[in-house]
């Protein structure tokens, strides 16, 4: 593939390539193993993987500071690893072992960390949308000087309390930037078929929210937008909307054959606009790393992740006692 120019690809530095490339390939290894185990039967339930979105929230990891919160949906593993999550009690929260996040009772919909600023992991579509700027207006409150990344999806930007949320933002101008991780195919159905604007940043227009369309599959391009987005929220400009134009490679979750796009389609993608694949090209183009420098990282990697695995397999299942924590918060 041809290494394509990033939004600020002459001025980004070998140090910053190399973390986005780590960070977006350990995204990509990890959500591949959560595959793995999926079939093997040891996580339940539903299993969303990122696998193609990954310069997404790398990118706006890139662009946030210390303190900074995020709030998302179920497709989440890559925003926990992102932001500094231990991919050890991510998987383990996967697994529903003792050792995960919320101790093995919430899986990837219900995996929070206070420490990490991550604030889910939300199972109802577009629900965690209001949250975010519930946050964001605790942050105003406080006069902390801190950011909310709101992500969600073009299927959810078509919930009513996305819009009912635009209009509290704007109204008390919250420092929340409302990302909207557009992937072509919201559950199941193309975007061509159930929106009718040709774009969903410009429907905060109606609120006077500024935004973007950004090309999701540049990390470059997408620190760039996340830089100016946030500056604006920390300018006490109100809330910033970000539309991401991402793909991912598999279904929407993994009980999800995928047959109303063609492999044509996904093999296209991935031969020309790979995310990872670019930045590789950038490093070696560069001159910043040698195909032996990144046959290392990648080995590194997938030693990271399988630890993650070999702990989650080796974490015991929560006692039954622990239904009966975290019900009630001490007042």
């Amino acid at each position: 593939m041809a290494a394509r120019k990033g939004a600020a690809t002459a001025n980004v530095s070998r140090d910053d390539l190399m973390k986005y490339y780590r960070d977006m390939l350990l995204i990509r290894r990890f959500e591949e193993k959560a595959g793995q185990l999926y079939g093997m039967g040891l996580i339940g339930g539903f299993c969303h993987l990122y696998i193609g979105q990954e310069a997404v929230v790398v990118g706006l990891e890139a662009a946030a500071s210390e303190g900074d919160k995020r709030v998302t949906s179920y497709r989440d593993h890559g925003h926990m690893l992102a932001c500094g999550m231990d991919p050890k009690g991510v998987m383990a929260e996967l697994t529903g072992r003792e050792g995960g996040y919320s101790r093995g009772k919430g899986g990837s919909m219900h995996m929070f960390s206070r420490e990490k600023h991550f604030y889910g992991g939300h199972g109802i579509v577009g629900a965690q949308v209001p949250i975010g700027a519930g946050l964001a207006f605790a942050d105003k409150y406080l006069g902390n000087d801190r950011v909310t990344f709101t992500y969600f999806g073009d299927g959810a930007a078509n919930q009513g309390q996305v819009y009912e949320t635009y209009n509290m933002a704007e109204l008390w101008s919250l420092p929340v930037i409302f990302v909207i991780e557009n992937n072509r195919y919201a559950m199941g159905t193309s975007v061509k078929r159930s929106t009718k604007s040709p774009s969903l940043w410009e429907r905060g227009a109606a609120y006077g929210i500024p935004g973007e369309e950004v090309d999701g599959m540049d990390v470059l391009a997408v620190k760039a937008a996340g830089d100016k987005a946030v500056a604006h929220c920390r300018a006490g400009k109100g809330p910033y909307i970000l539309e991401v134009m991402t793909y991912r490679y598999r279904g929407h979750s993994m009980s999800d054959p995928a047959k109303y796009r063609t492999r044509d389609e996904v093999q296209k993608i991935r031969e020309e606009r790979d995310a990872i694949e670019h930045v590789r090209q950038l490093l070696l183009t560069g001159k910043h790393a040698s195909e032996d420098d990144l046959k290392t990282i990648d080995k590194e990697t997938k030693e990271i992740v399988n630890a993650s695995a070999d702990f989650a397999r080796e974490s015991p299942e929560p006692d039954v006692a622990e239904l009966w924590t975290d019900i009630y918060a001490d007042a």
